[in-house]
């Protein structure tokens, strides 16, 4: 049933004003760092000894964090999809921690318990240091693991169990399964993992920036000579080269889209009972946790204490400090961040992904082209664009522009979850609408949102979390006066006020914690009663 041309053309325009709107926050903002890059003695920055070597310890850095975190999270994850073990709910809870406070604190919490003088370094009475090399691939797992964790964990759900049962059947051996069965499925969506794992390490600054001593990275350096040097075509060189395994990865999964198990329901693999296994796999799962636990546990003991180590008495006297330097000003700011992102992102994204996914035609494949571009532009890279195109605006260095630039940092991820709950439903509901006179505003309102309402409350609190946490997209656009509270680490850091920093990483998980609480019970409160609250 065709939609009457006269009714469509409010549609064409408001898609049209949208994919200016994102030509103007993404796409321009890029060609403006990447203009830079032509005046800029590209030879002399590339061949410089100090550029090399952060190009090797990254890609270094970045192929070990990796690869350690893929084997760890697919041994997590089989744990979870694959066994009959208890608290299965609560370990996935405790493996996503990581996930509500900045890659900066990973490295802060490593700082505290292996640094010269870490807890455990004098508890053992260690020599060896943990700055360098190895800090930045254990922090960087640290960062990374639940990420890997989560995307493994969805692809094993969805495995199809028919060939399972019927290797059973023919008597091949079980040993023999992974290759001939599993890995085969798993192929495809692991790429995708590994390219997601290696962009979101290779392109972060917190980890390197707090434990990395002389083993400097391209993200260090780039902050190092924008921030502190103001050189911005130097910046603008390494920006672009930090892009480059962000769009492989976003191209790869652009032309590889594994819909397998898309078209057809699919067998649940059928978990066999073994005692030993399980007892394995909690012990395994358990240990993951307490060593993901670990940096969360000493922010507590820091945050108490007057000054570790020479001072070890309970004191309110560090969070009284941190609240003096402003903690709490900039905790509001980022509050007012946070949700002015939530607000502005869930709808935009909700209503870009109904027209993706519900209006078809040219404009639509556009739009979600570049909608989800913004999955290939690491937030370092991103924030220096804005810097670039914004500089001379009425919104630069206002609360506004960091607003702006969360909004299009992580709109890609919620967009696709809207995208795809709203693809899922039955694709004639607004022609039957039109047909007996109900406008499409009505059976948005009363029909989609109610059908995906648990999808508007995850992309809420996915724009919220990430940005209360977030120092990459907005380390080069926050003035003083509206800096968030995540920007005070890196202040801390510096100065060494290691407490100070500890408290602001606690207010951070914190609020992440009563959102994803109240998120939760919000949730349960649908399921039980059938209505909103």
């Amino acid at each position: 049933m065709n939609i009457p041309g006269g009714r469509s053309r409010p549609i064409t325009g408001i898609k049209v004003l949208i994919i200016v709107f994102l030509l103007v926050t993404v796409i321009f903002p890029l060609f403006a760092m990447l203009m830079y890059i032509p005046g800029v003695n590209i030879a002399g920055i590339v061949s410089a000894p100090q550029f090399k070597n952060a190009l090797v310890n990254s890609l270094a850095t970045a192929g070990t964090g990796t690869i350690i975190s893929i084997v760890l999270a697919y041994m997590f994850a089989y744990c979870i999809a694959r066994t009959n073990m208890r608290m299965q709910e609560g370990f996935t809870v405790l493996a996503a921690v990581p996930m509500l406070i900045p890659s900066i604190s990973h490295g802060m919490g490593l700082l505290i318990l292996l640094g010269s003088n870490g807890v455990i370094t004098r508890l053992l009475g260690l020599s060896t240091t943990i700055y360098g090399f190895q800090g930045i691939v254990l922090g960087s797992v640290l960062y990374a693991f639940p990420v890997a964790f989560l995307m493994i964990v969805d692809i094993l759900k969805y495995e199809d169990g028919s060939p399972y049962e019927a290797a059973e059947v023919l008597g091949i051996p079980r040993k023999n399964r992974f290759f001939a069965i599993t890995f085969p499925y798993l192929r495809k969506p692991l790429i995708s993992v590994v390219f997601a794992v290696f962009t979101l390490i290779f392109t972060d600054y917190g980890v390197p920036l707090m434990i990395g001593g002389r083993c400097t990275t391209l993200p260090v350096l780039m902050y190092q000579e924008v921030v502190g040097l103001l050189n911005f075509g130097k910046g603008s060189v390494i920006g672009a080269l930090l892009l480059v395994p962000a769009v492989i990865a976003f191209l790869f999964d652009l032309l590889n889209k594994d819909r397998g198990n898309s078209n057809y329901v699919i067998q649940n693999i059928t978990k066999r009972k073994s005692t030993l296994r399980d007892s394995i796999a909690a012990l395994y799962c358990s240990l993951i946790c307490f060593l993901i636990a670990l940096p969360v546990l000493v922010f507590g003991i820091l945050t108490f204490v007057r000054k570790y180590p020479v001072d070890m008495r309970f004191s309110f006297t560090n969070i009284i400090n941190t609240m003096g330097m402003g903690a709490g000003r900039f905790l509001i700011n980022s509050l007012i961040i946070a949700l002015g992102v939530s607000l502005i992102g869930t709808i935009l994204s909700y209503i870009i992904a109904y027209f993706t996914a519900r209006t078809p035609g040219r404009s639509s494949k556009l739009l979600h082209l570049i909608s989800i571009t913004s999955l290939a532009i690491p937030g370092m890279v991103l924030g220096l664009s804005y810097v670039l195109f914004f500089k001379s605006s009425f919104i630069y260095g206002t609360i506004a522009i960091l607003i702006l630039v969360n909004t299009i940092h992580f709109l890609a991820s919620p967009y696709l979850m809207a995208y795809n709950s709203l693809g899922k439903l039955n694709a004639n509901l607004e022609d039957v609408g039109l047909t007996l006179g109900i406008k499409r505003f009505f059976i948005i309102r009363d029909v989609l949102i109610p059908q995906t309402w648990f999808t508007i409350m995850e992309m809420f609190t996915y724009f919220f979390v990430n940005s209360m946490m977030t120092i990459s997209a907005v380390s080069f656009l926050s003035p003083v006066r509206i800096r968030p509270v995540s920007l005070m680490i890196t202040q801390f850091e510096a100065t060494m006020q290691l407490e100070s920093a500890a408290f602001v990483s606690l207010l951070i998980l914190g609020c992440n914690f009563f959102l994803k609480g109240l998120i939760y019970a919000i949730r349960r409160y649908i399921k039980k009663t059938g209505e909103l609250p």
